[in-house]
């Protein structure tokens, strides 16, 4: 059974991963994205990597039944996963906000 939660955890890493490389896709085909975005993009690359890093911790401490550490590493897991979709929501809303106009200073995206 534990297999199988990592199994579909790493699947889960890789459907996001597919996300990740079609946001940068599709924004890179748009003239008005700023390069900040695609910075932050560029981020959750490294997010990602990290989610993987400690699913593979967190197989050995299943494998362990050491709950605690298994808790502890569900938790940032989710947290990162959170990090991506809070901030990815932020900026689809930016973007699409400044859609219709050419910003006249400085965007914030966050």
């Amino acid at each position: 059974m534990t297999g199988n939660i990592i199994d579909r955890l790493f699947a889960s890493f890789v459907d996001l991963e597919q996300a990740i490389r079609g946001a940068k896709a599709t924004l890179a085909a748009k003239a008005t994205v700023p390069p900040e975005v695609f910075a932050r993009l560029g981020s959750y690359d490294s997010i990602l990597l990290k989610q993987r890093q400690l699913a593979v911790e967190l197989k050995h401490f299943l494998d362990n039944g050491d709950w605690d550490e298994v808790n502890r590493l569900v938790s940032l897991i989710n947290g990162l996963s959170a990090m991506i979709r809070d901030d990815a929501r932020a900026v689809l809303s930016s973007l699409s906000l400044n859609s219709d106009h050419a910003p006249s200073g400085p965007v914030n995206y966050c």
